[in-house]
């Protein structure tokens, strides 16, 4: 019985040993960011199976009123990945949206629907929570600009509170299109070309309720900026961010979010990281870049300083206040969470 009794009591203490070895490990772990935005890694933290629910590019990720995460991927076994915040993989569902690419959440009178882009198919989405279309929208032909449906390659969007849609065209004729909520056209601007109200890569589109006035904050990935146009497309504020291939923006609270796909020089293959500004638009952390620095008041150019990434492409920020970062051909990885400390 006392032999009993020992080897009882041992296994309880080496378990203990290791469990809390392992949250020492986890505790001890290296720390990603900048000054007060600063975060752990775990690249484990999903639990899917790549043999049941593969990935292709994890392109997009939002976070719904239960808590849940949702990620988008153009991998059409199974289109959307729906995860608890530890990890846990709660469904799946989508085999129609080979080019998914956008996915926004959108709240309407306490119901909320998802808005999927499609770089493929050329085409917009509206759907239910469990993947159902509500709304297509295809290519604009009545602004003129466009002339067949291949021109339109909508990466992104966002939706007003009167549930107006705005469309970016990041891979297409870079135009903004601005929709009232049953997909008729109300207004476009933009478009490619060299002058500041242009774009090279209207990659993301956001609305900024941070102010006294809502403006649109749109992605010129190429021209590493942001620029702040007024909601009927005129032009206010860029805002420059040297040395950052930026994604879409993504606000929660004061603060501003993107993945930062690559350095500008080609060369710089799987250069990303991820960049945090404040409510006056300063760079205060870059997780796996290097520290932002201002000089006269200009940010110095950035770049990748610790080699965690592969292209990333999107930044989910949780309730919680931890992201969840997205990688675009990065291998076919499942996306990283990061903690913040």
């Amino acid at each position: 019985m006392e032999r009993r009794k020992f080897i009882k009591q041992s296994t309880v203490f080496t378990a203990g040993f290791f469990i809390a070895k392992d949250l020492l490990a986890k505790n001890d772990g290296p720390v990603y960011g900048h000054n007060n935005m600063r975060y752990r890694m775990d690249n484990t933290w999903s639990k899917a199976d790549p043999m049941k629910n593969p990935v292709n590019d994890c392109h997009e990720m939002i976070q719904d009123s239960k808590g849940r995460i949702l990620l988008l991927t153009n991998e059409t076994k199974n289109n959307v990945l729906i995860y608890n915040k530890s990890g846990k993989l709660l469904d799946t569902w989508g085999h129609d949206f080979p080019g998914a690419h956008g996915l926004t959440l959108v709240n309407e009178n306490g119901a909320e629907f998802l808005f999927i882009t499609d770089t493929v198919k050329h085409q917009v989405y509206k759907t239910t929570m469990d993947g159902r279309i509500l709304l297509t929208i295809d290519v604009p032909l009545e602004t003129g600009v466009y002339k067949k449906a291949e021109e339109f390659v909508p990466t992104e969007t966002t939706i007003d509170t009167n549930g107006d849609i705005f469309i970016a065209d990041g891979y297409g004729a870079q135009y903004t299109t601005h929709y009232d909520k049953n997909g008729k056209l109300i207004n476009f601007w933009g478009g490619r070309g060299d002058g500041d109200e242009h774009f090279d890569n209207a990659h993301g589109i956001l609305i900024d309720r941070r102010g006294e006035t809502p403006t649109l904050l749109i992605t010129d990935r190429t021209r590493h900026c942001f620029k702040r146009f007024s909601m009927d497309g005129k032009l206010l504020d860029i805002i420059k961010l040297p040395g950052a291939c930026v994604c879409r923006p993504v606000i929660k609270g004061d603060y501003l979010y993107a993945a930062v796909l690559r350095s500008p020089d080609l060369s710089k293959a799987d250069s990303g990281f991820v960049t945090i500004l404040d409510k006056n638009n300063k760079v205060v952390s870059n997780i796996g870049g290097t520290e932002p620095v201002y000089k006269d008041g200009e940010l110095q150019p950035m770049a990748q300083a610790e080699t965690i990434f592969r292209n990333p492409h999107d930044v989910c920020v949780d309730d919680e206040g931890n992201l969840y970062v997205a990688q675009w051909a990065s291998g076919k990885v499942y996306p990283y969470k990061f903690t913040r400390v």
